[in-house]
């Protein structure tokens, strides 16, 4: 069930940097998150739940609290959603109830054993005191953390009939909730990690209504606003946090400015087997244009989008998975939004009666030692810094970069002597695409040209034949297309070469009805950045 602290030595391979503090409370700027100093902060964070019937961060029984916290940093995230269910706080029967006699109620007799190895001092606390132990230990990492009232019965989430779904259902009074997020925002008022409040997970079932959402919300987000004036308030939409869409005709109306942000959750399985059972780009371009009109519009509003749930199944085998992620990092990289995995625990202590289920969308392994799959975080660990907003490095205006979200690379070239080819994005070159549709190093006179079928793609100075005409094809808009006629008679794009790194122009793939084919070494989204441009040929 457990394993002691000598073979931990696999978790501390150090993937990213660990995360600089935040510089004093958060508030938003247009669609931004920005610390005092007014520069941008991005949500890089994981999901850490806390919300089940055992009311204890799930992990704990696996390695020490500190070393989890650790491993999190090292995979590059800055924060946690760690989640909490409302009666936490709210019964004061649970209020006693220690870590172990939590584990001793639901017959855990080995996981009070194991967590007397990793985390002692704990086991003997109330729950609501662990719980305020993992949020001081993830501070002293320097992870930022978002409360997330996922539910109000501790359990598994979530079903429209299970009672915790929308106000007024049997364990959703919304007394008892403004009550519950009052006492928990005053109790971390002195937490300085504590950037956030998401106010309720996934709102949905038969009694979900816009009405009552903007009567409900808002006064949750003026009872948070008045015990802690320091969080961000985050509100989540209908139907499983899917449809933000209302929003769109109304306002919220609060007592209090530049501390809202609004959540989306999206999954693959939330389109039940589109992507596998649809052609790529078609099946890409159509959920990417609904997310836009259910949430997406709340950029150009001026608010921040916080794609709180996301994820896949890591073990790589889930064809409506794999399919999906190529698709959500070019959206979430295009739109630069802050964003939450789920999920960082690679098992449970008990999930819907099963006793130590593996939960394979968890970054780390059933025995949390080592992350589950290293390519997977690599590929997303170019969207845990920001491509934009206030305060980077840069002072040029925003340019272009190819993102290549199969890999999570982009496109470089080490000198104009060299192939361009996939490489870490904060060493890609800086282009512009002029109304000519060319793609201009910026400050030269070169644009990027194609030179054929299965040929690598150079730069010239001539930008006006049809070699050097580019144009964003396909359902998807991640097909860089030239006009340059392929051997089959078919347009060229972007693609990766047969060493997994050149980049090439190859025959268009998956522009008709197929749903067979791959189309993903070829996927590069066009992204605005305004990052310290490493290459710049002036």
């Amino acid at each position: 069930m457990w394993r002691p602290l000598l073979l931990l030595a696999p978790l501390l391979l150090v993937l990213r940097p660990p995360p600089e503090a935040a510089a004093g409370p958060l508030s938003t700027s247009t669609c931004w998150i920005i610390d005092e100093s007014g520069r941008r902060v991005k949500l890089a964070c994981v999901n850490w739940v806390t919300h089940t019937e055992v009311m204890v961060a799930e992990g704990l029984v696996k390695q020490p609290l500190d070393v989890i916290s650790e491993g999190i940093a090292s995979m590059g995230f800055n924060c946690v959603r760690l989640t909490w269910p409302l009666f936490l706080v709210t019964d004061y029967n649970l209020a006693a109830v220690t870590v172990r006699q939590s584990f001793l109620s639901l017959g855990l007799n080995e996981s009070v054993a194991a967590i007397l190895v990793n985390n002692p001092s704990l086991v003997d606390l109330p729950l609501l005191q662990a719980y305020k132990a993992v949020v001081r230990n993830l501070g002293e990492n320097n992870i930022m953390v978002i409360l997330d009232n996922h539910i109000s019965k501790p359990g598994w989430c979530c079903n429209n009939t299970d009672g915790n779904g929308f106000f007024g259902d049997k364990y959703f009074d919304p007394d008892v909730w403004t009550r519950g997020l009052t006492k928990m925002a005053g109790m971390f008022c002195d937490a300085t990690n504590v950037v956030g409040m998401s106010l309720r997970n996934e709102l949905r079932g038969p009694k979900q209504n816009v009405n009552d959402w903007y009567r409900y919300m808002q006064r949750g987000a003026e009872a948070v606003h008045a015990a802690n004036p320091n969080v961000l308030i985050i509100l989540s939409g209908l139907s499983f946090d899917n449809d933000l869409s209302f929003l769109s005709r109304k306002q919220v109306k609060l007592s209090f400015s530049s501390k809202l942000v609004f959540e989306l959750h999206w999954y693959a399985f939330s389109n039940g087997h589109a992507w596998k059972n649809g052609n790529p780009n078609q099946v890409c371009g159509n959920i990417s244009a609904s997310v836009m009109r259910r949430a997406g519009f709340l950029l150009n509003q001026g608010h921040p989008l916080f794609l709180s749930e996301f994820g896949i199944d890591l073990r790589g085998t889930n064809a409506n998975d794999n399919r999906y992620l190529g698709c959500i990092l070019g959206l979430a990289a295009e739109l630069d939004v802050d964003w939450a995995l789920w999920t960082l625990q690679g098992s449970y202590y008990l999930r819907e009666g099963v006793l130590g289920m593996e939960e394979f969308y968890g970054v780390f392994t059933y025995d949390w030692c080592k992350p589950r799959n290293a390519t997977f975080l690599h590929r997303i660990s170019t969207l845990q810094s920001p491509f934009q907003g206030p305060g980077l490095i840069s002072e040029t205006k925003p340019y272009k970069i190819f993102f290549h979200p199969t890999t999570g690379m982009c496109v470089v070239r080490k000198s104009l002597l060299v192939p361009f080819q996939l490489g870490p994005c904060d060493e890609s070159e800086a282009w512009d695409y002029t109304p000519q549709h060319t793609l201009a190093l910026k400050g030269t006179l070169l644009c990027l040209k194609a030179a054929g079928d299965g040929e690598n793609v150079n730069t010239g100075v001539d930008c006006s034949d049809s070699a050097s005409k580019w144009e964003l094809i396909s359902d998807s808009r991640m097909h860089v297309s030239t006009k340059m006629t392929a051997t089959d008679g078919g347009r060229l794009c972007l693609d990766v070469g047969q060493d997994g790194s050149t980049i090439v122009t190859s025959s268009c793939r998956c522009l008709g009805n197929d749903i067979r084919c791959d189309p993903e070494s070829q996927w590069f989204r066009i992204i605005d950045s305004s990052r310290a441009v490493v290459r710049m040929y002036f």
